[in-house]
């Protein structure tokens, strides 16, 4: 038998992990057979539940070939050969993977409806639960589909998050249903059949304690007019949402942000650089890993005026001063067990200038983006990210991901500077535990 062909049914061992497959009604659900194949050569078995429309998209009779197993989408059909399938389907099982996850799936999850075979089972289900998402990129960005996937992952649902690319629509962007070989290597992680923790990012930042800024500051010109930029605290705030769905503690150092922060994290405001560094330099101290996020103004007025100021035909002269520097505060005065990563929005020499902030203010990684590109500006959904650290030479480029996916590579980077031994004390320690 060659390394690719699925093994026949009755050869699976009976301690074999089994697995109910949910396709749901999106144009990617022709990829969950390629799922339903790659966890039957790991030796899993595998039943498959279908909503009605995926039915539209590709034959239940498909997955039953492939399966050897009665494929559920009416659990009142009169061939169903259990009248308690959504029970005895999702209790019998180790893992419940949705592959593809529409919107709509996500919605009804998120909000425990139950009007369907796949919905009663999902509220039935005693075992662990992965989804695989996929939709139109404006559906994926939706408020409403955000709010979804927060409350799922403080359910204890496990998401993955879908590709950037290309979508059946024409349109291009994240969307797309994650390679089925990632799916199912998540799979088998969750289903401790591989010894590659690295496959999978569940809770490897539960010994963590992080402490992220977010979103723009204002500085005060007068009572009605202020200097700030376009921040909208997105990228902050993917940090935050999806440290917490790795298990870390999160705060956030918030300033002024036109987004909705994620649940599960504490959130702190500080509109004004001065009051973020008061702020940050109150919550650091209990901190492992700081990332600065936020778009710090660089200068503020020197004198505000406490009156609003009356429009002249006069020219008018503001009088400005460097604010605090954030960054090099926290870093220069660290303790030992403590990651400092820093962000550089650039618009030429992007390198150039990411690498001597990284060096002048001591940081362990700094993530530079160039924002005069398309998909990486302020308030974007997406983003478009080189990654630098102390101690590796050569540059991570990351392709136009969601902002979400990105920080999840950020994160990435953080946990392999935890297990990397410093250089020398000014860096974070390759301890892994932390003090109390």
């Amino acid at each position: 038998m060659s390394s690719n062909a699925i093994p026949p049914q009755d050869a699976l061992s009976s301690s074999g992990q089994r697995v109910a497959l949910g396709v749901t009604g999106g144009i990617a659900a022709y990829k969950a057979a390629e799922v339903l194949r790659g966890l039957q050569r790991a030796g899993c078995r595998v039943r498959v539940a279908m909503t009605e429309h995926a039915t539209r998209m590709i034959a239940p009779l498909t997955f039953r070939a492939l399966s050897g197993e009665h494929v559920i989408v009416d659990d009142y059909a009169p061939d169903n050969p259990d009248p308690i399938a959504h029970i005895t389907f999702s209790q019998t099982v180790d893992l419940l993977l949705i592959a593809p996850a529409t919107a709509n799936i996500l919605a009804k999850f998120a909000h425990g409806i139950a009007d369907d075979f796949l919905t009663s089972t999902y509220l039935a289900c005693t075992a662990p639960v992965l989804v695989a998402p996929a939709m139109n990129t404006i559906m994926w960005q939706h408020p409403a589909t955000r709010r979804n996937l927060s409350q799922l992952r403080a359910d204890g649902v496990h998401i993955i998050e879908p590709d950037a690319g290309e979508m059946a629509c024409g349109t291009f962007g994240p969307g797309r249903l994650s390679e089925p070989e990632r799916i199912v290597t998540a799979a088998l992680a969750m289903l401790g059949e591989t010894n590659n923790p690295a496959n999978w990012r569940e809770l490897d930042l539960k010994a963590e304690r992080i402490l992220i800024t977010a979103g723009a500051t204002r500085e005060e010109i007068d009572p009605v007019r202020f200097i700030s930029n376009r921040s909208s605290g997105r990228m902050g705030f993917a940090l935050a949402e999806a440290a917490r769905a790795r298990g870390a503690e999160v705060t956030i150092v918030a300033g002024i942000t036109s987004v909705e922060p994620p649940a599960g994290v504490r959130v702190v405001r500080a509109p004004s650089a001065a009051e973020m560094l008061e702020a940050v330099t109150h919550e650091v101290t209990n901190s492992t890993v700081f990332i600065g996020a936020a778009a710090v103004a660089d200068y503020r007025v020197a004198s505000p005026s406490a009156h609003k100021l009356k429009k002249s035909n006069q020219i008018f002269t503001l009088v400005l001063e460097p604010t605090p520097d954030i960054l090099a505060s926290v870093s220069g005065a660290r303790h030992d067990e403590l990651l400092v990563i820093g962000f550089a929005a650039e618009s030429d020499d992007l390198l150039k200038h990411a690498r001597e902030k990284l060096a002048r203010k001591n940081l362990d990684a700094i993530v530079a983006n160039d924002i005069t590109r398309d998909g990486a500006g302020f308030d974007s959904a997406t983003n478009i990210v080189t990654l630098l650290a102390r101690d590796r030479t050569e540059p991570i480029a990351l392709p136009k991901l969601s902002k979400l996916e990105t920080a999840h590579r950020i994160l990435d980077e953080v946990v392999r500077l935890r297990s990397t031994p410093a250089e020398h004390g000014a860096f974070g320690s390759a301890k892994t535990s932390h003090p109390a």
